[in-house]
């Protein structure tokens, strides 16, 4: 793969040439701030989104508005330091990357391994490899922007974005008579999975949070259909972990980063490996792995179902550095008659990018 000519972030960032502003606060924010600690930088304020900036402080800085910061300090380099989908959030961050330089660091949500030049050039053999592997073009395309991206940071790359709809209709088959979610959150994407796949008669969800998978079982209504909930932890055996819950969406193991999660606490968590939790042995298999960062083990987990069923896969594959080329990779290997399709969906940073796998 061609990255000649992709600056790399961090290494542009330790040459200063003007004062360097975090834009949000948060989980994300603490991660960029402990990575530029590392470089010896400290970012000289922070603004937010109108109706967030309210005077208040993060990390000793006062946040200010966007166009406070415009006033205070004129000229500015960017760092986005929140993630979102939101339409209108991301037309905000075209709006000042248009008018600033503006970078969205690519920092990862599990495990601390900075996708930088050294990380590239170190395992470039393997990249190579998942590029290879994957199904068609509009994949492939994909693969080199957010490779690209990872490194320089621009969110200009994200022009090959695609809906998850359109992913959801093309790319899988039809017919799935049972699914598994792991990380099932409040049960929104067993719903959707439904609603795009009403042959599903059978459905094991796991979500680790306790305090989400309360919200799992109150909404686990899918008209009667056959539900096993379990409030653990995908892995590749059973056991017991400690747990940043960060209410679902930012929970991880403990130790997997440096930084603790944004408004979250420790407790522990039960680890489960599915081939233990169900038996759906002959079924047409739809599973969805969004698992912040354990997707390998869990994949681990589910060898013997794997074996005896037709299975298709969504998969995350961006929470750690190199899930982007190890998963597929990974998968490729366990499932070798399988495609695989990669497919960023909106969201900024490099947040929605699932593997898709199918026959």
């Amino acid at each position: 793969m061609d990255v000649f000519g992709v600056r790399e972030l961090w290494s542009r960032l330790k040459i200063k040439d003007k004062p360097l502003l975090l834009y949000g606060m948060g989980n994300g924010a603490d991660k960029i701030i402990n990575v530029l600690s590392g470089l010896g930088i400290s970012p000289d304020g922070v603004f937010a989104s109108d109706g967030f900036a309210r005077g208040n402080l993060f990390h000793g800085m006062k946040v200010m508005s966007y166009a406070e910061a415009c006033g205070k300090f004129g000229d500015f380099t960017v760092l986005i330091s929140f993630g979102s989908c939101l339409p209108d959030v991301m037309e905000n961050m075209k709006r000042i990357a248009a008018e600033k330089e503006t970078y969205a660091p690519d920092v990862p949500v599990a495990g601390d391994d900075i996708f930088d030049a050294g990380f590239y050039h170190k395992n470039e053999k393997n990249i190579d490899a998942a590029r290879e592997i994957l199904a068609d073009d509009a994949s492939k395309k994909a693969f080199d922007e957010i490779i690209k991206y990872k490194l320089d940071g621009k969110i200009t790359h994200f022009s090959v974005d695609t809906d998850k709809d359109a992913a959801l209709k093309t790319l899988l088959r039809s017919g799935y008579g049972a699914y598994i979610d792991l990380g099932a959150y409040n049960g929104d994407t067993v719903k959707e999975a439904i609603s795009y796949f009403p042959t599903i008669k059978k459905v094991t969800a796991l979500e680790p949070s306790p305090r989400i998978f309360k919200k799992l079982e109150k909404n686990a209504v899918f008209d009667g259909r056959f539900i096993q909930l379990y409030n653990c932890a995908a892995w590749d055996k059973s056991g017991d972990a400690g747990f940043i819950d960060g209410a679902g969406r930012n929970s991880q193991l403990s130790g997997e980063s440096s930084v603790q999660a944004y408004d979250s606490h420790k407790e522990s968590v039960k680890l489960a490996a599915v081939d233990g939790l169900c038996d759906f042995k002959g079924e047409k298999l739809l599973i969805k792995l969004d698992v912040e960062g354990s997707e390998s083990a869990a994949l681990d987990g589910m060898r013997r179902i794997l074996s005896e069923n037709d299975c298709d896969l969504i998969v995350s594959a961006y929470h750690r550095s190199a899930d982007i080329f190890s998963l597929p990779l990974k998968i490729k290997k366990m499932l070798p008659h399988h495609s695989i399709y990669l497919r960023k969906h909106p969201y900024v940073p490099a947040w929605d990018v699932n593997l898709y796998v199918t026959k």
